[in-house]
């Protein structure tokens, strides 16, 4: 998710704000940082052609956005364990056996090996897994590549955070809209926890709307910290979002508190909706939720009456069986409200007019039909892949300009889970490859015993990274990855905001590392397509991007912090939606060509399980790192040195725990080994389950993947039909059943 920058016309085309040398001796640079998926305006000091210092941004639109990730970035990429040159995997998949090798010869190998395989099975059996924000200079190549080449199975770990929330919201109006924090009367947040040091940005701009007066509305099992600055707070029993705003929209309709005209004038299938709706009185959502009616109304007559209001992505709606419902019903209620496109509600940026965008630049009209046909999973649940998305194509031409709009780059994704079963074997088609660039693949999606199954079942496995993760242990080639410290950037909002920031390159990367720029046309050499990724170096696919602005790239971070057109708002007046419709499709047309209900619905969960009387919730970030990554800088560990499950003290007793110690949660999927954090602020019977650890001090290779195999939540999560999506495929991570057993040793 890109930070929280203004969207108001007042915010746009900033120009740079001049910086401060503390001391003599001292080099500044502005800089992005992507220590996480925020992007935040750093200024980065340099003293002898190396970073010492990352401090916050100069401009006051920027200022004070830096968390504890950023600022020990220097040291991070500074760590003795860092890839320096391409190593090639000597012994068995998994062995550690390892063999330093140039590029030259690395690219050599992987570009004949790959061109086998692609002879063999055809080019559906390459797939790539990667995430934009680890790998900032890949702008679309990757797809660009693949489309050219012929492969439609790229996925990302956006299909579970942001990019299928992008993917749904255009299937209600052709467009993911960004919330315009600097105007708006009310935030609603589902389960997100922005704070000083996640989510920095998100985080001031709620102090900023607070400081105003406006309103914050929390939803969240846990009395969270951003719950102890809500005006309301919602404690609705996990998984449950979707249920708790059919009750929001029973009563907005109840009370006719919804925009009539809009509606009217552009909101198809109101009356279809109105009746699913009234299948849910408060007294059905309150029995669902664990929340009073009361408190109910009073949440959603707060968000229909303050004025413009928000509803901020969530990385906790994005990951339930009822993802899909919940995310439309969220567009709902943006739009029966009258909230989209408005100053204070949520702004539809579309394409900037004279900026390349990375969707211009993935080419996906070169992909051949009956290859888009091929793409893994989107026979059974088709909400992200080209099939759930081509009923857009035309419409969005209409709207904005082009055809294809991949929005967080979540748009045109393969099914992971349906990748990895063919990986392993089990699908319509042998997938033979694997290069997972800046994303630790194996722990980065559900049912981690089926992904380990895939990986050794590859013949061809090429990541890039700057440390040896578990996903790299299991690698055939592993290829040193420059940081955002070491390379120019130019942020794009991810195709969401239509807004750009620039980013200086600040230091030399050591060793051999290079950007992923580098690594993408290194490979369409290799695949003997130079012509695919023609440009010479990354500073002129920058200038190239920019043209239409009249500068080169080194002129354009000069003087831009921020770049953007002035904002246009209620542009759906002059061009309507870009939906089939060309309205906001509260039942979607889309969906019900796809086989699908058109209209959002609650999917009650499996019977409860006596083996497994407890529920988890997984996937959750802690401050000191970002996803899977950041657990071999010092200071971080120092910091959150175990992992930790919080539990409340009720369910502590009743199971006989202690704080601090050690026990095994399990799942039906999988079990991992976990320390014990006992807080009052937890609902009895709920278990948090932190994303992504292992121990790089830990032993390498198969069978160890340095404590990946002990500690990782991915070993526990299902990806089985009853925990998945059914539109989008994506696993329910929000509400799984699990136990808790006592260890009889110590530490693990």
């Amino acid at each position: 998710m890109p930070g929280a920058p203004s969207v108001t016309p007042s915010a746009v085309g900033s120009r740079s704000i001049p910086r401060s040398n503390p001391r003599p001796g001292v080099e500044t640079r502005k800089a992005l940082c992507a220590s996480c998926d925020i992007a935040c305006s750093v200024v980065t000091e340099i003293q002898k052609g190396r970073v010492t210092r990352v401090r916050s941004s100069d401009n006051p639109l920027f200022k004070d956005n830096i968390c504890v990730k950023g600022i020990v970035a220097p040291k991070n990429f500074a760590n003795p364990d860092r890839v320096l040159h391409p190593l090639k995997r000597v012994g068995e998949r998994g062995s550690g056996q390892w063999q330093q090798v140039t590029w030259d010869e690395a690219m050599a190998d992987i570009g004949a090996r790959l061109t086998r395989i692609i002879d063999t099975h055809g080019p559906e059996a390459w797939a790539v897994s990667t995430s934009q924000w680890n790998t900032g200079t890949d702008h679309g190549l990757g797809r660009r590549l693949m489309n050219h080449i012929g492969s439609p199975n790229w996925i990302s770990g956006v299909a579970l955070c942001a990019g299928n929330t992008a993917a749904v919201n255009r299937l209600t109006y052709g467009w993911y809209p960004w919330p315009d924090y600097d105007n708006t009367s009310c935030i609603v947040l589902f389960g997100h926890n922005p704070g000083r040091n996640s989510w920095v940005p998100v985080y001031n701009q709620i102090q900023r709307v607070k400081a105003r007066g406006g309103k914050l509305i929390v939803l969240d099992p846990r009395k969270s910290e951003c719950a102890e600055l809500a005006d309301l707070w919602l404690p609705l029993k996990v998984g449950t979002d979707a249920v708790m705003m059919f009750g929001w929209l029973k009563v907005i309709f109840d009370e006719g508190l919804y925009d009539r005209a809009f509606v009217d004038r552009w909101c198809t299938g109101f009356d279809e909706l109105r009746r699913r709706v009234d299948e849910f009185p408060l007294s059905r959502v309150a029995a669902i939720t664990g929340c009073s009616p009361e408190l109910i109304a009073r949440a959603a007559r707060m968000y229909a009456t303050m004025g413009p209001s928000v509803i901020p992505w969530t990385p906790i709606t994005d990951q339930q069986r009822n993802s899909t419902s919940g995310i439309r019903l969220q567009s709902i209620l943006r739009a029966v409200c009258g909230y989209l496109d408005v100053p204070g509600g949520e702004a539809m940026m579309g394409f900037h007019p004279k900026i390349v965008s990375e969707s211009e630049i993935e080419m996906h009209h070169v992909l051949p039909e009956s290859q888009k046909a091929k793409q893994l999973g989107s026979d059974r649940h088709p909400a992200f892949t080209y099939r759930g998305q081509a009923a857009l194509r035309e419409p969005c031409k209409r709207v904005w300009g082009h055809e294809y709009a991949n929005q967080v780059t979540g748009c045109y994704m393969a099914n992971p889970s349906a990748l990895f079963r063919a990986m392993a074997g089990d699908g319509p088609y042998p997938v033979k490859a694997l290069f997972s660039l800046g994303n630790n693949t194996l722990m980065s999606y559900a049912n981690m015993p089926l992904i380990l199954r895939a990986f050794m079942n590859q013949e061809l496995i090429v990541v890039q990274e700057h440390v040896m993760t578990p996903t790299a242990q299991l690698a055939d080639y592993v290829l040193p990855g420059d940081s955002w410290l070491e390379r120019p950037w130019m942020f794009d909002g991810y195709g969401w905001l239509s807004l750009y920031k620039p980013s200086q390159k600040s230091m030399e990367p050591p060793g051999t590392c290079k950007s992923t720029f580098e690594f993408w046309k290194l490979m369409a050499n290799a695949l003997g397509r130079p012509e695919i990724v023609p440009w010479p170096t990354l500073e002129a696919f920058y200038d190239w991007r920019i043209a239409g602005l009249g500068l080169d790239f080194e002129t354009f971070a000069r003087t831009y912090d921020v770049h953007a057109d002035k904002l246009e708002f209620r542009k759906y007046e002059r061009t309507g939606f870009a939906t089939p419709s060309g309205k906001v499709e509260l039942r979607s047309s889309i969906l019900a060509d796809l086989g699908f209900d058109p209209l959002p619905y609650w999917r009650d969960a499996p019977p409860p399980d006596p083996d497994y009387p407890l529920e988890m919730f997984t996937g959750v970030r802690e401050a000191e790192y970002f996803q899977t990554g950041g657990r071999h800088i010092p200071e971080m560990r120092a910091r959150k040195p175990e992992p930790v499950l919080f539990v409340s003290p009720a369910t502590a007793a009743a199971e006989g725990l202690g704080e601090g110690e050690w026990v095994t949660v399990e799942t039906r999927t999988g079990a991992i080994e976990i320390t014990v954090g006992i807080r009052a602020n937890m609902p009895d019977g709920l278990v948090r389950i932190p994303h992504g650890w292992w121990k790089p001090e830990m032993e390498q290779g198969a069978g160890r993947l340095s404590g990946a195999l002990r500690y990782a939540d991915a070993l526990l999560c299902p990806d089985d039909e009853d925990f998945l999506d059914a539109e989008q495929g994506i696993p329910h991570l929000k509400g799984v059943p699990c136990r808790i057993v006592r260890r009889s040793g110590g530490a693990a």
